[in-house]
């Protein structure tokens, strides 16, 4: 019997695509032949030249996404996928994180997914799309000082899981677990919250290169969960 064939990448949303994971991902689309499409708070670092296409948003801001989402659907004929890596931290103890710091990690990470997957829902199912959404190993295990991030992760599994259940058979639906990456994420943390071992953190490009995996499923095929981490990770399991 001849293997699936896989599907072509087509036009792929990346949220938080100007950096880190989201970058990451970009350059695998763009190499892989896709289009890739960028969401960001801060495109300012991308090429000028117009090789990537990229809105400037806030996706914590629902009808904002609502309006971007629509322009660059109806500007390209369409999304074939949507990958929500845009995400933020703010560690501490929860009587020392202010509220709104708080609020606005769950805001970005969980709210801002909501927010996209909902507006480009419409032209995922008239693609028969896929949406991977970005979790963390903190989505499954829960540590101190990380209330907001392991609310908003679990919260993302969750809404995740439903979404799959809700849609089966209309688009597909992909919840990400990748454990700590080399990435500036960590960049303004207090240095007690930084990885201290460097050498255990993920490189970003073989996580989008999981990414393009699941993107490349043939619509027979779903990859519902996938936990990536380095080798010698120690906040999985």
């Amino acid at each position: 019997m001849p293997a699936p064939t896989t599907r072509p990448l087509g036009r792929v949303l990346v949220t938080g695509g100007a950096s880190g994971l989201g970058a990451a991902v970009v350059q695998a689309v763009l190499d892989g032949g896709g289009t890739p499409i960028v969401l960001d708070r801060n495109i300012s670092g991308l090429p000028s030249d117009g090789s990537i296409e990229a809105r400037q948003v806030d996706v914590s801001d629902t009808r904002a996404v609502e309006r971007v989402v629509t322009e660059v659907a109806e500007s390209l004929g369409g999304l074939d996928a949507v990958v929500t890596a845009a995400g933020i931290d703010r560690c501490g103890r929860l009587e020392d994180v202010a509220a709104e710091e708080w609020e606005r990690v769950i805001g970005v990470n969980l709210l801002g997914t909501v927010a996209v997957v909902r507006a480009a829902l419409p032209h995922l199912k008239e693609s028969h799309g896929r949406v991977v959404t970005v979790a963390s190993s903190l989505a499954i295990k829960a540590v101190a000082d990380a209330t907001a991030y392991c609310a908003s992760k679990f919260g993302v599994l969750g809404f995740s899981r439903a979404l799959a259940a809700e849609t089966k058979g209309e688009i597909g639906v992909t919840t990400l677990i990748p454990s700590g990456m080399k990435t500036h994420f960590f960049d303004d943390r207090d240095e007690k919250y930084k990885p201290q071992d460097d050498s255990r953190l993920n490189d970003p490009a073989v996580v989008a290169n999981a990414v393009l995996f699941v993107l490349g499923q043939p619509e027979t095929s779903e990859v519902r969960e996938m936990v990536i981490c380095h080798a010698e990770e120690d906040s999985w399991p």
